[in-house]
């Protein structure tokens, strides 16, 4: 739900005030009608939007026009009131849309559309400069530095108040903007020669988002292949690569790479000296740096912890590391703890179909039963990412039999589940099908 900043709507090219004014309400007569007129009032606003904005939205990006006119009208629903009881005034209409484009309250909103139509305001340089950075025109970026020898200095005034450094991370920005053009390096070469301050921070994922965090932890630069060579610019300019929450989420660099999945770029960050601990070092499979952690009689020194050792431990599970999955097991680690969603490392392991580690936690008598945040057993979140998350190269299906040999319960209806599912291949499904109907399964 908003106010998540990646989640913000686009602006027209030209927002008008009292365009926004009708629309607040037409909102309000949606109100005090029922919940379906707000989804219809949603939708029109919505598709209105990007039409006009003339945006094309890929599926890498983490907004979607069908999402936003969900999150849109709940929302509304949600400011407006209740079933029963609602407001409706305009002044919530008015609080609620300025909120789904991205700004604190309706007056921000107005002061941030009366800039954008004022001649050379630092507002809509911003916003040029931003586009700028997202499509890769570095000579429009230069041409705006010209014009403004600040800019560079100034942050956005949606709430997130990132400076155009952040933009090059193509992460925690409105999502439509979260894109990584193949010369961003060059971009954020100009924007640092301009004398941008590299460690600013950004208003993200809880505050404290430096640019060095927001690319470590983004998928577009690793997609464009760019990820370690903008990491290197930013360090080379003097980024603080320890710094104590650069990602946000109250997690250093290198944490929140292993928690969103960047290995490469956590792997990165530690050749280039970053700090490890027990729980990261685990992830990244430095099996000298785990053992450092433990004294002769093996037992944890003072400079690690339990839950430290226990999330490592997942990790491991989760990145394929194996010699550190032994260890820690040597070293009495819970084979069943669960980590921060509820993943056991058997569900962890099984899931991203790491059929070596599987069969060792199932050794070790590993829960096949434990279920996660999201009620799913390791059978279960297996089976779905069989399904809707197969990578290439990675076989569920040895893992599946496995899990059935050691006695993993099947859910009544999980073959008419698989049966509906549209992702995953058809030859796949019928494979796994199968296998599941030899050990019992009847519907």
């Amino acid at each position: 739900m908003f106010p998540n900043p990646q989640d913000a709507l686009p602006l027209p090219p030209r927002p008008n005030v009292e365009q926004y004014k009708k629309i607040a309400k037409e909102l309000v007569k949606a109100c005090q009608s029922d919940d379906a007129a707000i989804g219809q009032w949603a939708a029109r606003w919505v598709q209105s939007l990007v039409r006009n904005s003339e945006l094309t939205l890929t599926p890498a990006q983490p907004v979607r026009q069908d999402r936003w006119v969900e999150q849109v009208a709940e929302f509304a629903r949600h400011k407006l009131g209740g079933a029963e009881g609602r407001s409706c005034t305009l002044a919530d209409a008015q609080f609620a849309i300025a909120r789904c484009q991205g700004f604190a309250s309706w007056p921000k909103f107005a002061e941030h559309i009366a800039a954008l139509h004022r001649e050379g305001t630092r507002t809509s340089r911003f916003e040029a400069a931003a586009d700028a950075i997202v499509t890769g025109d570095a000579a429009k970026l230069k041409w705006l530095l010209r014009q403004d020898p600040e800019l560079q200095r100034a942050r956005s005034t949606r709430e997130h108040h990132a400076t155009l450094l952040h933009y090059v991370s193509a992460n925690g920005v409105e999502g439509y903007r979260q894109k990584t053009p193949s010369n961003i390096v060059e971009i954020a070469k100009i924007l640092l020669d301009a004398g941008a301050e590299v460690d600013e921070e950004a208003d993200v994922y809880g505050g404290g988002a430096t640019a060095l965090g927001l690319v470590a932890t983004s998928i577009h630069p690793e997609r464009a292949g760019v990820q370690s060579k903008l990491m290197q610019l930013l360090l080379d300019h003097g980024a603080v690569i320890d710094h104590a929450q650069g990602a946000s989420n109250h997690q250093t660099l290198i944490q929140a790479c292993v928690y969103n999945g960047r290995l490469r770029a956590a792997e990165f960050l530690a050749e280039h000296g970053a700090h490890l601990d027990l729980e990261t070092a685990a992830a990244l499979g430095q099996l000298q740096v785990v053992k450092s952690f433990f004294d002769e009689d093996g037992h944890l020194k003072p400079s690690a912890t339990k839950r430290q050792m226990e999330q490592g431990f997942t990790w491991a599970c989760l990145y394929d590391r194996r010699r550190v999955v032994e260890f820690l097991l040597d070293r009495g680690v819970d084979v069943s703890v669960q980590g921060s969603q509820g993943e056991t490392g058997l569900h962890w392991a099984a899931a991203s179909g790491h059929l070596d580690i599987v069969k060792l936690l199932l050794e070790h008598k590993a829960s096949l039963e434990t279920k996660n945040v999201y009620g799913g057993t390791v059978l279960g979140q297996t089976l779905w990412s069989a399904v809707n998350t197969a990578q290439p190269g990675v076989d569920h299906l040895p893992v599946i039999e496995a899990l059935l040999a050691a006695g993993a319960l099947v859910d009544e209806g999980t073959l008419a589940w698989l049966a509906e599912q549209r992702g995953g291949a058809a030859a796949a499904k019928a494979r796994i099908g199968e296998t599941l109907r030899r050990y019992g399964a009847k519907s």
